[in-house]
């Protein structure tokens, strides 16, 4: 592989050192902290910088009463001083795996749902498989596990899709689609029916997502094909043990997604009521960065899920 004159420059005067530094003081807001941060002097940071700045030939930080603050050309720096140290990580751990491809470190990012139900019967199986495999795992709102995948803060995504297509720098693995369904306490007088419809359930009490989510608009949609309205008498929140709670009172109903009752609700407290959302039934799949170095471990922990969702039901 031929290097060009800049490329050979850039190898001579850009170190990875002084990269690292000016990341920790995008971060930190100071210089003083960076030093911190990094365990090194504040001089050395500030020469850091300076050299960076002579090898580029532009100023990369603004001073201001709060500390410093990155110019618009660190700020490209940044962005792509991420991926550097990312992949390097990935290269890192690509050699670990290589070197024992059952041992490894996994980061996945998750709704609450789907880390509280499927997720954990995959981690499970793949744990048995290859028990020197560390997980870590974090669950919220689905816009927040995108944004934590494009920061490069996790390996991959296991979340709802959306929309018809994803943008052009986001990988997809299909691994099962998934409805809504409503559920109630055991004791709720429409438990006992056979059939339903929303219609039917309009003047009860609800617990939903807020509407402001992804999935509280998917139930929002799932009213109006029937020509509904969202029931006013409804409390919206987000926290999935406060709507258990309410549930759990036999007074109120819910919309929640199906991987919720295959693996989290199965208990004598909890119905699923027989009403048909075909509207409400989106793909979930593994989601990663196209073009990023894939860790060797992501690759297991996908093709375990795609195992597991093939024997999933059907129907709920």
């Amino acid at each position: 592989m031929a290097f060009d004159a800049e490329e050979r420059r850039l190898g001579y005067r850009l170190k990875l050192r002084d990269l690292q530094m000016l990341l920790a003081i995008a971060r930190h807001g100071s210089m003083g902290k960076a030093a911190t941060a990094l365990a090194v002097s504040q001089p050395a940071v500030s020469k850091a910088i300076s050299d960076l700045e002579s090898a580029l030939g532009v100023r990369l930080l603004d001073r201001n009463p709060r500390g410093v603050e990155p110019t618009v050309y660190a700020r490209a720096l940044v962005d792509r001083g991420v991926v550097v140290f990312d992949e390097l990580k990935q290269a890192v751990e690509q050699i670990r795996s290589l070197a024992d491809p059952t041992s490894g470190e996994l980061r996945i990012a998750s709704t609450i749902a789907i880390a509280s139900g499927f997720l954990p019967a995959v981690i499970d199986q793949l744990s048995q498989q290859h028990p020197r495999l560390v997980f870590h795992l974090s669950a919220g709102e689905a816009s927040t596990t995108y944004s934590a995948l494009e920061g490069r803060k996790v390996d991959l995504v296991v979340a709802p899709i959306f929309t018809a297509a994803l943008d052009s720098h986001l990988a997809a693995d299909l691994l099962y689609e998934e409805p809504l369904v409503v559920v109630g306490g055991a004791k709720a007088a429409c438990s006992r029916r056979r059939r339903l419809k929303l219609a039917d359930l309009v003047d009860a009490t609800w617990t939903l997502p807020p509407p402001e989510s992804l999935y509280g608009a998917v139930v929002a949609e799932a009213f109006r094909s029937e020509g509904l309205d969202v029931p006013r008498a409804t409390v919206f929140t987000s926290v999935t043990a406060v709507r258990n709670a309410l549930l759990a009172t036999g007074r109120f109903l819910s919309i929640v997604q199906g991987s919720v009752v295959r693996f989290h609700l199965p208990t004598p407290q909890f119905k699923v009521l027989p009403v048909a959302l075909p509207t409400t039934r989106r793909p979930i799949a593994a989601i990663t960065l196209r073009g990023r170095t894939l860790n060797p471990s992501a690759r297991l922990f996908i093709d375990c899920a795609r195992k597991i969702a093939r024997q999933l039901p059907r129907a709920i």
